[in-house]
């Protein structure tokens, strides 16, 4: 069995991704965090993009880039992640190409400067709902994936995400997600998933309260520093 060294920030939602498909499969791996702010060289030497993550396999290979790393471990180790029909492959693979914009629309408050940046981010999370929306009407009729009953590489693309939107509106209530209710029962099947979780969560959610309180944009004013302090 190869050895993997996964390299990750803490709360990256990108390595998050990658270690959910690693825990799907049921392989051991080495996960090691290092400060973004204090990158070592020998992360440096083996990220082209300077960037996580990287998985390292046997100490002689290193992959970068979240959706290469998926799609190389769903090629390498059994059971198979993806979809056996080539045209829901390749649906598959349409809507993880859609992660990046659905991750701005739906996470993207966290960065907003001020009121009136945070109001125009905000309004851009129903339209990114409501294309999921759609697609889980198509796709998981019978529920509780993305493809029905089987659990997929979108669902572990889309964990990350869903769970930091579920954050932000724990700090900050908005209750989009209550009008979608696909996307709504969705989020709440995958938060529930063992996989999804790299840490307890609850310390998770505190790491990420923290993250959010420290880039002093306009959603910090919202996190009391006592809690902060306390998580």
């Amino acid at each position: 069995m190869a050895k993997y060294l996964l390299v990750s920030f803490k709360t990256c939602p990108w390595v998050q991704r990658a270690a959910i498909v690693l825990r799907e499969k049921g392989v051991d791996f080495e996960f090691r965090h290092i400060d973004r702010d204090n990158r070592p060289d020998w992360f440096l030497a083996i990220s082209p993009h300077k960037k996580v993550p990287v998985l390292s396999v046997d100490g002689k290979v290193s992959l970068f880039e979240s959706n290469a790393i998926a799609e190389y471990l769903d090629e390498t180790i059994a059971p198979r992640l993806h979809p056996e029909d080539p045209v829901q492959r390749a649906v598959n693979r349409a809507w993880t190409d859609f992660l990046p914009t659905f991750a701005d629309m739906v996470t993207g408050q966290a960065y907003s400067e001020d009121e009136a940046e945070y109001k125009a981010d905000i309004a851009k999370i129903p339209l990114a709902f409501e294309k999921l929306e759609g697609a889980l009407k198509t796709q998981s009729a019978q529920g509780p994936f993305f493809n029905g009953t089987k659990y997929s590489l979108v669902d572990a693309a889309y964990a990350p995400f869903l769970q930091r939107y579920d954050f932000l509106d724990r700090i900050k209530p908005l209750g989009t997600i209550e009008k979608f209710p696909r996307v709504k029962a969705w989020a709440e099947t995958l938060l529930k998933r063992p996989s999804t979780h790299s840490f307890p969560e609850a310390e998770f959610e505190g790491l990420y309260r923290l993250n959010v309180k420290l880039r002093k944009k306009y959603l910090s004013q919202f996190i009391a520093d006592a809690a902060v302090a306390a998580e």
